[in-house]
């Protein structure tokens, strides 16, 4: 039963996947459009307030709507503070757009420039294009306190600067119908280029614990979510989170006319696909690796070693994946470098395509063997009376 659900769970591109990035000053790769095509767009943004700022480092990333294959349906994904993965990184939200046959998220990524984002407006420095919200000087952050929630007092950081505001609408999609008609600038489409970082994993964390939280499900909270921002990634009940004061229009079609389709591909800010469909060609752009359900043996020490077993095997996992992307973005700085030809480059993608897939049976194999060794665990036999 566990094997099952770990085989479905990684044969679908779950949305919040990284961001492939080929850095050749010929080409512009920018978020990929992952895992599912949606056939009607997610709900307005919310009206909700900015958490506080917990600490100097930390940089604004808004909330957005993501969808639930499982449930058919999007669920609100809080915006929240995240520590920068490098100095000088900022924050390229992830956005929806319509791509011909549906709707498909492009997921968010860390770059030194921002980038296109849709033209949505997301609020707190991401007024559609760029970022108001502040900027690098050396290894300091300087927060813009027009726009952003901060404690003088404890960050002196921070600057004042009015923001003009163009886009007031609250529509959460690019394209199709009732969606925004916005285009990458030649800048946006350049900072594609630059050498970007996905999701860090507290990132990653922060939608998992969104997911499962049912209250954040639109069809439950009505485009509303109780739980609209939090100071830090996951932190659904710290003190400082905050509700949203106003949802946004929420008009699904009947469940019977849902319909999401998996798909993977590659599209470039101004539009226009360059990645075949289904194919995960690096470790960061894989699902993420699932906590596997307890069994109750009712032995708790037997549960107890099993979880240990399952969170170590996990961990050597991640660690994995993190190894081989690096590799793999080794190999794209060297190609940059050298200026490869297309051939080569085609190649190389071959290669880190397979290692991909060969790391992911490996780690299928490796749960598959600790579910088979706990199985017998699972019903032990039953004594007769002699």
């Amino acid at each position: 039963m566990f094997m099952g659900r770990y085989i479905r769970s990684i044969s679908i591109a779950f949305l919040l996947l990284g961001v492939f990035l080929l850095a050749s000053p010929s080409e512009s790769h920018a978020q990929i459009a992952v895992g599912i095509s949606v056939s009607f767009g997610p709900p307005e943004l919310p009206v909700y307030e900015q958490s506080i700022c917990p600490a100097e480092g930390y940089i604004w990333t808004p909330g957005y709507w993501a969808w639930d294959e499982d449930d058919q349906d999007y669920y609100w994904v809080p915006g929240t503070w995240v520590v920068a993965p490098e100095v000088g990184f900022l924050w390229t939200p992830g956005y929806w757009a319509w791509g011909g046959n549906g709707f498909f998220f492009h997921e968010g990524y860390w770059g030194p420039v921002v980038g296109f984002y849709g033209g949505i407006n997301y609020g707190f420095g991401y007024f559609g294009h760029g970022y108001e919200g502040g900027h690098w000087d050396h290894d300091h952050f300087f927060y813009n306190r027009t726009v952003n929630n901060i404690n003088v007092t404890e960050i002196h950081n921070v600057y004042n600067t009015n923001v003009v505001i163009n886009n007031r609408t609250r529509v959460s999609y690019n394209g199709g119908n009732g969606g925004l008609n916005e285009r990458a600038s030649r800048e946006e489409e350049a900072a594609a280029r630059e050498r970007h970082i996905p999701p860090v994993s507290a990132q990653m964390q922060h939608v998992q614990a969104a997911r499962a939280d049912r209250s954040l499900r639109a069809s439950e909270n009505h485009g509303k979510p109780p739980v609209a921002a939090t100071p830090r990634p996951g932190a659904f009940n710290d003190r400082g989170i905050v509700a949203a004061r106003e949802g946004g229009r929420y008009n699904p079609p009947p469940k019977s006319e849902n319909r999401a389709s998996r798909t993977t591909t590659s599209v470039s800010p101004a539009g226009g696909s360059d990645r075949p469909p289904n194919r995960a060609y690096h470790p960061n752009e894989l699902p993420p690796i699932d906590r596997r359900p307890v069994p109750n043996t009712g032995n708790a020490k037997v549960d107890q070693k099993y979880q240990q077993q399952q969170d170590k095997l996990r961990a050597q996992q991640d660690r994995d994946r993190q190894k081989l992307q690096q590799k793999q973005e080794q190999d794209h700085q060297r190609l940059a470098q050298q200026q490869a030809n297309e051939a080569k480059k085609q190649q190389t993608e071959q290669r880190h395509q397979q290692q991909t897939e060969q790391l992911q049976q490996k780690h299928v194999q490796q749960q598959q063997k600790l579910e088979q060794h706990q199985q017998p665990h699972s019903n032990p036999p039953s004594k007769g009376k002699h």
